[in-house]
Parts: C-alpha cells; structure tokens; sequence
C-alpha cells in the first residue's frame, strides 16, 4: 500500500500516467521545486515528516517506502508528552510502584523497602521551623501524602489532603554520655519500622535531641514514594525551607509542575498494547 500511494503521488507530481517503483525521481524529470512538492504531498498523505534530503538518498520509490514505514512506526510510538493530569477517579500506579505493592501484599509488614535518612543537626535548633519545613515538604510533594488501596485486586493511588507531618520528639539529654548510644538504637528501630501502605502515611520523622544543640533526626520514606535520588532532593529542600523559615521567610521553592501522580498517568497512557509488544 505504500508504494502503491507513493507511486499515485509520484505521477501527479511528475505529471506521468505511470512510474516504475526503481526509477529514480529524478531521472523521471524531477528537480527540487518538485521535490518539495512531493515531500508536501506524503506529509499530508502520510501524516510524517520526511526531510527533502531523503529523497536525494532514496530517489526511488522502492527505497523510499520503507523509510516512510519506518517514520509512521515511529509515529506511533513516540511518547506522548509529559503534562499535568487531572485528580479525577482511580489514579493508577506507575509499573515499579505495582511491583512494590504486590511484593508488600505477598510479605506485608516487612520493612525491606524503607528508605530511612539519619541526620545529624548541631547547633540551636528552631523547632517550630523545622517543623513547619516537614509540612511543607509534604505538601509540596502529594507522593509523600499518597497511600494505596485496592479495589477488586487492582491497586491504585489516594493522594490526602495536605496536613501537618508529626514530629515526635526524644529529650535523650538526661542519659549524658549514653545519649548517643540510645539515639542509634532508636534511629534504627524506627527506620525498621514497618509502613502500612493502604493506611498510610509512607513518610515518617522523629526528632531525637542530645542536648539543647546536638538533635538527631531521622527521616524515613517507603520505597514506593521515593527511591534513592530523590531522597537526596527532599532532605536538600528541607534544609532549604529550614534555613528560610527560621528566618521568618517564605518558601524559597517554586511549585512543582509536575507530580509522580501525573508521570504513572503518561506512562500507563502510553506503554500499553503495541508499544510493549
């Protein structure tokens, strides 16, 4: 079928009753004005761009439909963009966030999966500033604020309303020297911690104090709401919020344009039937 439009394209190009699908273009009388004319006419019959130079590298129509098969292939699978959805009905699950949840469904209660970040604060610390920092990340960030329900087997995401992150803290300063000893086993047993992730929250902080300038505080995230790298951005913007907020300013963060909501949206719209095959 390719050839066949493509040689209909070629003989009112040329003004020709018939074209030979290995005679070249331009052997048949075609000239560049032409050419461009062509290249218009398989655009619009076509629905791809093929740049005027691959008619001068594949001047036949035998080698030139295969380059047009292989533009429509393309086509078909190219990404769609990656824009902002909107929050109506079941919101799936991006494909390593399903193979989390079925792993949490086949050993519920395990805490392999937790992401735990220690963190050691030294100096006067604002607590209300560094409280009001925690709240902010999670409304930044509906990942932190999102749990995972199931209906009829399929899982799917709840995002909440933002509210404030607890902030439970530990007065270890009366233990002295011991403080530091009791802050690592406390920091371990809450990063082994299990999550629930149907009842959520998937974030948790617990803020252990030394003395009234050495805190430890200790972060920690479910693998299904953040991975590796971006741990590293969330404890970077809160050290950023903390560092504004203790000095009475506002967030120096611009909203986000983009939510993991909207990219497991795109990447179900897009990776599915043909594209997988």
């Amino acid at each position: 079928p390719t050839e066949e439009l493509l040689a209909s394209l070629w003989t009112e190009v040329l003004h020709l009753e018939r074209v030979g699908i290995t005679e070249d273009f331009f052997a048949l009388g075609g000239h560049s004005l032409l050419a461009t004319q062509l290249v218009s006419r398989i655009r619009a019959a076509f629905g791809v761009e093929v740049p005027l130079r691959a008619l001068f590298e594949a001047p036949t129509i035998a080698a030139l439909a295969p380059r047009i098969e292989a533009a429509r292939q393309a086509r078909a699978f190219q990404a769609p963009p990656l824009v902002p959805a909107p929050r109506t009905g079941a919101l799936p699950l991006s494909f390593a966030q399903q193979r989390l949840w079925f792993i949490d469904q086949l050993a519920p209660g395990a805490s392999t999966y937790n992401i735990p970040s220690i963190l050691r604060l030294e100096g006067e610390l604002h607590l209300e500033a560094l409280r009001q920092s925690l709240t902010e990340l999670v409304r930044r960030h509906e990942a932190l604020r999102t749990t995972f329900s199931e209906t009829q087997g399929q899982p799917f995401q709840r995002i909440a309303s933002p509210t404030d992150l607890p902030l439970p803290t530990v007065d270890l300063s009366p233990l002295g020297e011991a403080a530091l000893d009791e802050a690592r086993r406390l920091a371990s047993a809450e990063a082994q911690r299990p999550f629930d992730l149907a009842s959520g929250p998937l974030v948790r902080a617990l803020l252990l104090k030394l003395s009234p300038t050495e805190h430890v505080l200790v972060f920690t995230l479910h693998h299904i709401v953040s991975d590796g790298w971006s741990r590293g951005v969330l404890v970077r913007e809160v050290a950023a919020l903390y560092s504004a907020f203790a000095q009475g300013l506002p967030s120096p963060l611009p909203e986000l344009p983009l939510q993991y909501a909207d990219y497991a949206l795109w990447q179900r719209s897009w990776l599915h039937g043909d594209v997988l095959e």
